[in-house]
């Protein structure tokens, strides 16, 4: 029975990385990355860094660049690509959110393959029985994210629930172990940022400018269904209030970031 590890790079599973690294948990086979290329360079930054402090290889796999490909879905004639679930204007002036499919095909499909691939697996082999556990860095306070594997062929596991740790826990053990906190980012483009995820790709100037110029582009597409945006309050990145609770006398309860491995 093989392990793997799904690394998104964010604190969670990055807990999960060093905690095995430090003896705590059995060990793991490899670690998989599933990049979307359009992550913050702080996020590969910070990936360069852990990847020197783990005793197993951390294996990084790409579908594509999902921005690039955005961008050439502009240009097609018809050429499939995945969808981006942008928040949407209907011709009617109804709300909804577009399809679904980025997490499906930049991140879960390349984790997938190379599993299969460090199984010794070729392609449109059918496997036989239970062959690997995969790691899912999800903590108690995120548990309703917990998902059976659809494959016969691996199971997941999810370690920091069996621990019973939370985020808070996670970031509790990083610093007695004087490691720094990785960055709070997921894809720049990502329609589910909360406002202090937004904030956050703000303060990086070459994010935000990637943001805001996408932001412009895709209301260059699909017109019909809706006129698309990623800010959920439904008007142009340059425009949302991204201003606190804090900045308006509440207590801000909220400081959450995504994990980098929605809906696995």
């Amino acid at each position: 029975m093989k392990r793997f590890l799904s690394l998104g790079a964010g604190v969670q599973s990055s807990t999960l990385a060093l905690m095995i690294a430090h003896g705590e948990l059995e060990p793991v086979d490899a670690a998989i990355f599933a990049d979307t290329g359009w992550e913050p360079k702080k996020v590969y930054a910070w990936l360069d860094w852990l990847e020197k402090q783990l005793p197993f290889p951390v294996h990084r796999v790409q579908r594509g660049n999902l921005r690039e490909d955005l961008i050439q879905r502009r240009k097609s004639t018809g050429q499939r690509f995945a969808a981006v679930p942008w928040h949407m204007v209907m011709p009617n002036g109804d709300r909804a959110m577009g399809r679904r499919q980025c997490t499906k095909e930049y991140k879960i499909e390349p984790l997938v393959k190379k599993e299969r691939e460090l199984l010794g697996l070729v392609p449109r082999q059918r496997a036989k029985g239970l062959l690997c556990e995969t790691w899912i860095g999800i903590s108690t306070d995120e548990a309703m994210r917990m998902k059976p594997s659809q494959w016969g062929w691996k199971k997941h596991r999810w370690p920091l629930i069996e621990k019973g740790m939370s985020r808070w826990d996670c970031l509790q053990w990083m610093e007695r172990k004087g490691y720094p906190l990785p960055p709070k980012f997921s894809c720049i483009g990502c329609p589910y940022h909360s406002d202090h995820e937004w904030r956050l790709i703000r303060d990086d100037p070459e994010a935000w400018a990637d943001a805001l110029e996408m932001d412009e582009v895709i209301r260059t597409q699909n017109k019909i269904a809706g006129t698309q945006y990623m800010h959920r309050s439904c008007v142009p990145l340059k425009d949302a209030d991204l201003s606190t609770a804090a900045d308006h006398g509440q207590t801000d309860l909220f400081n959450n970031d995504c994990e980098g491995m929605c809906g696995v």
